[in-house]
């Protein structure tokens, strides 16, 4: 980095970090970056930006999960709930500490599932869909703990398709661990392919590869372990 006139965020949004992460980075070969007081502004500005959006809607949306009735009727129990999904997964990824807005969301929505729960009756395939819905939220959350998986599953994610695998090859190895259960075998194996061609050409080019095979022998250990649970 340059001399800057901004500092990077101690808890950076997903464009700062996706900068960062491709700063001075061969992985990333010709999108490799250098950041600037310039580019580090810029990455910061859409990250506030999502930020304020991300305020707005969790505003309106804890409006009307504080004013809604155990008596509410079904669509609106239902959009509130998948609004509160969706803030949180969108929480992961912004600017700032978002711990207690992310303990804010949980506490609603357990209070929105009991509601459902209650419209669910003595349904006992409707509670075991419920079941199931708690359990996929809680193993989502798990992964949304890990800003690298948040960023992969954000539908607006900095990270283009040609970054997924330098992303992969740069993160530490907690987070390539959640990240790399993302993934199934089919997409595991496009993966390896791409990340052998990618560390074959910088190895050729006289780069320092050595932390970017441990992941991928690390990505390669995934792929073994699915390929024992089919």
């Amino acid at each position: 980095m340059d001399d800057m006139t901004f500092i990077p965020s101690d808890n950076p949004g997903a464009f700062e970090r996706h900068l960062i992460r491709k700063n001075d980075n061969p992985l990333f070969e010709q999108r490799s970056t250098v950041v600037t007081s310039e580019t580090l502004r810029e990455a910061q500005e859409k990250d506030h930006e999502i930020l304020k959006k991300f305020m707005l809607d969790f505003k309106e949306t804890m409006l009307k999960a504080v004013e809604f009735k155990p008596n509410e009727d079904s669509d609106v129990i239902l959009e509130i709930k998948d609004s509160l999904d969706k803030l949180y997964a969108t929480s992961a990824t912004i600017a700032d500490d978002q711990t207690r807005i992310q303990e804010s969301i949980k506490k609603f929505l357990a209070i929105i599932m009991q509601a459902v729960r209650k419209g669910a009756g003595d349904d006992m395939q409707a509670l075991q869909e419920l079941d199931q819905e708690d359990a996929a939220r809680e193993a989502n959350f798990s992964f949304l703990v890990s800003k690298l998986a948040a960023d992969i599953l954000d539908a607006d994610s900095p990270i283009e398709d040609v970054d997924l695998v330098p992303t992969l090859l740069s993160a530490d190895k907690d987070d390539l661990a959640l990240a790399t259960q993302l993934f199934d075998k089919e997409q595991i194996n496009y993966i390896l392919t791409e990340a052998e061609s990618l560390l074959n050409r910088l190895e050729a080019q006289g780069h320092d590869v050595k932390d970017a095979a441990e992941n991928f022998v690390f990505i390669e250990g995934y792929k073994h372990y699915l390929e024992q649970q089919a």
